[in-house]
């Protein structure tokens, strides 16, 4: 049988539907529901930014209708515009109305209340008028729409009955989105565009305002780094995001009921002809659904328990050198991660760190802990990944605080990202030399890790930790990895050396096992699933009879449930209050599992252009606790829901026993007591 995979951007999409039916229910919350529709949001317009300039390049390349590019990009357009759809009905049928019966009018496609009037237009006179920007759609036209930003085409009659047309900046990036008022009991949210609207009469005072409809550009975020090799690369990012702003337009998403005329019009003067033409609602940029004025914890989730890890007042350099810990944030807090950092800042045993940073937190206390670990004498080396997508600024502000107090930094291979997550100290008692480390699946960020779901191993093992040492001193050379190279590794599991090939043999062994008639199973948890070498490995071993139960959140290119080739792997998708970040694979091995945690998806560019670290758990009560931890999730009937092979996402039920399982709400208690 020939080897079937889903296409990846049909698959994320299937996954963002995901999202927007975790909206749609009505047992969460009303503020999660609507932090939902704005991850949906956020989620498309990083979509057409990222994903949306290769379907469009390979489309143009096409040959015929019948070709695939062209079809994909026909369902893409298809599901999109289902999901926009389901998004509305959900917002205005299901949020909104049950706003309303708890005192709270959203006002949406409506005219402003009597109540509001008089305030509306005294707000926009103090606080918007000074950043309206007005450009008239004439002649050759020296205006450029940014990525992404709200604008108004209002259309108006001069005293002579001719039509003008100009364009409004809507000024939502220096004033908030959302303006209420409260009167007789009632709270009143309006949106910016609407108080703009509602005060075009001033705006054009010597004018007839006919109409106003909105509309936004959708730009390429891909940044040109060709040139990489030379010259200074922090200084080329940063001239290169200047240009993100500035790309290829890939969606133009306007307002209903515009004229085609008008339309027309202004996709000719803005040069939009090349982008793909959506039909949307009145407002735009509705990730802004998340910022709600609505002031109050009860249409938030409860709260959960979050575990602090108590150290009884020892130093935890001094817990590690006796246990490994295994944390799982967020339901154990991450002040344990920072302490780590903040005590190799100042233990005078301490004289060497070293630490991959991927995504730094805006105001991290983690390179703050780096920068004084410098000041404080220890040779500090950091690798910080400047290619990060959307944290290239961020990343390259704090490589120069940083590198100004005396850290070492490398940063940015050529031709790959570094993507781990690892830290390494290294302790000199009595002239001999101890390590100490953190592994990790997600990155070194105190703001990410609030909310996403990762694990983070603090140990002493010093086999794992001078592999890690290696892999730095590897790092410092800033170039891809050779076949002479003579680096060996036998615990860890590093793209560009062993990853893929170590998954491959760890696979071949369960479908050993499976041949001799013994139990085999493999249970993989990880964000996303592309490669084809190790789908094809998956599909190998569900045709020699191993059980495989796979945990993907997002993109997910394997085909489950198909007979004669994969009717052994069952697939589900977890969307519930914390975003399913962590990788975990276990092998039953025969009844002695090998358990490995990391930072590496098996994407095609995870395994071929990036350095990935993942990591064995040697443990066994750590293994325990993790294989626990899988099996809640393989269990939950509440949050998940099973692939198809249709690529649908079918809502799981209940179990035989009839019970429900929430799989997160059950590890914050079972964390929470252990």
């Amino acid at each position: 049988m020939k080897y079937v995979f889903f296409d990846r951007d049909l698959s994320w999409l299937s996954f963002n539907a995901r999202v927007l039916e975790e909206a749609q229910r009505e047992r969460v919350p009303l503020m999660e529901r609507l932090k939902f529709l704005s991850i949906y949001s956020s989620n498309l317009d990083e979509f057409y930014r990222v994903r949306m300039p290769a379907l469009m390049a390979l489309n143009s390349l096409a040959r015929n209708k019948n070709d695939n590019a062209v079809t994909v990009l026909k369902q893409v357009n298809q599901l999109v515009h289902a999901q926009q759809e389901k998004f509305g009905k959900i917002l205005t049928e299901g949020i909104l109305p049950e706003l309303v019966a708890h005192q709270i009018s959203v006002i949406f496609n409506e005219p402003l209340p009597d109540a509001v009037k008089a305030r509306a237009k005294a707000y926009f006179f103090e606080h918007v008028a000074g950043y309206i920007s007005l450009t008239e759609l004439i002649g050759t036209l020296d205006f450029f729409p940014e990525n992404n930003k709200l604008y108004l085409l209002a259309t108006v009659l001069t005293t002579d009955n001719n039509e003008r047309h100009y364009i409004i900046t809507i000024p939502s990036d220096h004033i908030s989105r959302f303006y209420t008022v409260t009167s007789e009991g009632i709270q009143y949210i309006v949106f910016l565009d609407d108080i703009i609207r509602f005060n075009l009469p001033s705006i054009f005072n010597m004018f007839t305002c006919v109409s106003a409809y909105s509309f936004k550009i959708t730009r390429d975020a891909e940044l040109d780094l060709k040139d990489e090799y030379d010259g200074n690369l922090a200084k080329k990012i940063e001239k290169e995001i200047t240009k993100r702003d500035l790309g290829l337009a890939t969606r133009f998403l306007y307002q209903s009921g515009i004229p085609l005329s008008t339309l027309s019009l202004l996709a000719g003067q803005l040069g939009l002809q090349q982008a793909t033409f959506v039909e949307g609602g009145t407002y735009h940029n509705l990730k802004d659904l998340s910022s709600l004025p609505l002031g109050n914890n009860r249409f938030a989730y409860e709260t959960w328990p979050k575990t602090k890890y108590a150290t009884d007042d020892a130093l935890l350099f001094d817990v590690i050198r006796k246990r490994e810990i295994l944390l799982h944030p967020p339901y154990h807090s991450y002040e344990t991660v920072v302490r780590f950092f903040n005590e190799a800042a100042i233990d005078t045993q301490v004289t060497r760190i070293y630490v991959t940073l991927y995504r730094v937190a805006s105001d991290s206390r983690i390179a703050s802990a780096l920068i004084h670990a410098a000041k404080n004498g220890k040779k500090v080396t950091v690798f910080i990944e400047l290619k990060a997508r959307f944290d290239e600024a961020n990343n390259i502000k704090w490589a120069r605080k940083m590198k100004e107090a005396g850290v070492r930094i490398i940063s940015s291979i050529p031709e790959l990202k570094v993507h781990a997550k690892i830290a390494l100290v290294k302790r000199t008692i009595d002239k001999r030399t101890e390590y100490m480390g953190l592994l990790s699946t997600g990155n070194f960020n105190e703001t990410t890790a609030r909310f996403y779901t990762d694990h983070v191993l603090f140990t002493a093992n010093t086999a794992l930790l001078k592999e890690a040492e290696q892999l730095f001193i590897f790092l410092k050379k800033r170039r891809k990895p050779k076949a002479s190279d003579s680096i060996r590794f036998d615990h860890l599991l590093i793209a560009q050396f062993n990853l893929q090939k170590q998954f491959v043999t760890l696979i071949d062994r369960e479908i050993d096992f499976a041949k001799q008639g013994l139990p085999a199973s493999i249970t993989i948890k990880m964000n996303n699933l592309e490669d084809q070498v190790l789908i094809a490995k998956l599909y190998e071993a569900s045709n020699t009879g191993v059980h495989i139960s796979l945990i993907v959140r997002s993109i997910c290119c394997l085909v489950p449930g198909v007979q004669g080739m994969s009717e052994n792997i069952r697939v589900i998708r977890i969307v519930d209050r914390y975003l399913e970040h962590g990788r975990v694979f276990m092998f039953h091995n025969n009844g002695e599992p090998h358990v490995f945690l990391g930072s590496a998806d098996w994407m095609n560019r995870n395994i071929y252009r990036r350095i990935e670290v993942c990591f064995p758990v040697y443990n066994p009560q750590m293994k325990t606790e993790l294989i626990r931890i899988l099996a809640c999730q393989l269990s939950d009937t509440v949050q998940a829901v099973t692939v198809t092979e249709v690529l649908e996402n079918k809502q799981v039920g209940q179990n035989p026993a009839g019970e429900s399982v929430q799989s997160q709400k059950e590890i914050s208690l079972l964390l929470a007591g252990s």
